[in-house]
């Protein structure tokens, strides 16, 4: 697995779970999705991704990307 589906995986899971809590637990839940999903659009526009580097650390192999 590459930085790249690392990144997606853990962004589409964190949305899920956030979703989730937001039916059981609060509303405000949803604010890790807005987090989530922010961090996303500006890794887009940047390239920077802080998760990208926490995997590279832990060494997984870079993707076209996050290089």
């Amino acid at each position: 697995m590459t930085i790249d589906k690392a990144v997606m995986a853990f962004a589409g899971t964190m949305v899920l779970v956030s979703l989730g809590l937001s039916l059981r637990v609060s509303s405000w839940q949803l604010l890790l999705t807005a987090f989530v999903e922010l961090n996303l659009l500006q890794a887009s526009f940047t390239g920077f991704c802080p998760m990208a580097r926490v995997l590279r650390r832990f060494g997984v192999r870079a993707g076209c990307a996050f290089n």
